[in-house]
């Protein structure tokens, strides 16, 4: 029995055939193909963080205060802010700290904590989404209601309340992931809730139903299959919504906590040095930018790629001549 969701495509069910239609779309997409490229440069990036600031010969939290200029107010001494052999995009104001060192180690958090949360965010809510729509009226009232309010809960506010009373002492990148990760799984648990509900009506599991499968096996066995394409989908956009909420909060000051670099918590910094040291906050809103970008547009293309008649939402470099050759190979693939 081949679980399949109504209006998705037979790529998103898995298996050897779809995923070869799967990777066939994607490939179809040049935009989705670049961005993979980056985001895949930017996670062996912050992955190789230690060993690439080892090349460099510098860390992210030793100080060099003969690098700045005190006469000045602390600005880097040299061109572009102290570029050179030793520090490869120059140091930071007032401290000296290199830039590179913390550029990369950054990524390592923001990364980190993004993908950490949108793991949370995804177990939590596939859970409850399909003990809701499994179980009897009373189960299903009861956790739809909590979904509300969770969904209703102001993330950003609720985030720095929670943020603001915890110990200082407790490991912020891991604090900042499990807020994140447990106060935003509500809009994943109303996805999985509406999907599970058509699937459980389709023949197949009525099928498995009758032939004495218990509720969590047909769950297990032929609902969990239909349910990867929405799931994975929505996923890879919460991916670069998380990596702005985490520099959202180190920016007010709330998230991770110096000397452990954040992209947010270096722009916090830079917001003053804009004119006398520029690169300090453009290095790290660049950055950010790259990757929320990379993201989303990798996001997307996953999107159309496990539901093709779905158009684009992103038109950049996929266009549908394309889409249309790539489906066709598919189609031959598929018939023969």
């Amino acid at each position: 029995m081949a679980a399949q969701a109504p209006g998705t495509d037979p790529a998103s069910v898995p298996g050897a055939s779809g995923a070869r239609q799967f990777w066939r779309r994607l490939r179809a997409q040049r935009a989705a193909l670049v961005a993979a490229v980056v985001v895949a440069l930017l996670v062996l990036v912050a992955l190789a963080a230690p060993l690439l600031t080892a090349i460099e010969g510098q860390d992210p939290t030793s100080y060099h205060p003969s690098l700045i200029d005190s006469a000045r107010g602390g600005v880097p001494v040299g061109q572009l802010g102290g570029i050179g052999g030793d520090h490869w995009l120059g140091v930071e104001p007032q401290t000296g700290r290199d830039l590179f060192a913390r550029l990369v180690h950054g990524a390592r958090v923001s990364l980190g904590v993004a993908l950490a949360a949108t793991v949370i965010q995804v177990a939590i809510g596939v859970t409850l989404g399909i003990a809701a729509a499994l179980g009897n009226r009373w189960v299903d009232q009861l956790l739809s209601r909590i979904t509300d309010i969770f969904v209703a809960l102001p993330l950003m506010i609720m985030s720095l309340a929670l943020l603001a009373i915890v110990p200082a002492s407790f490991p912020r990148p891991i604090l900042v992931t499990l807020v994140i990760g447990l106060l935003s799984w509500g809009n994943v648990a109303k996805v999985v809730r509406a999907q599970t509900l058509t699937l459980k009506g389709l023949d197949y599991v009525s099928a498995a139903r009758l032939s004495g499968w218990g509720t969590w096996r047909i769950a297990r066995r032929e609902l969990l299959p239909g349910l990867a394409a929405p799931v994975i989908t929505y996923a890879a956009l919460l991916v670069p919504q998380n990596i702005s909420v985490e520099a959202a909060l180190s920016f007010l000051g709330v998230g991770v906590k110096p000397p452990t670099p954040s992209w947010g918590q270096m722009l916090t910094a830079a917001d003053v040095w804009y004119q006398a040291a520029p690169q300090y906050l453009l290095l790290p809103a660049g950055a950010l930018f790259v990757t929320v970008l990379a993201l989303t547009v990798l996001g997307d293309g996953v999107r159309t790629a496990l539901d093709p008649r779905a158009a684009s939402r992103l038109r950049v470099g996929t266009g549908r001549r394309r889409e249309h050759r790539a489906d066709t190979a598919v189609e031959k693939e598929t018939s023969s």
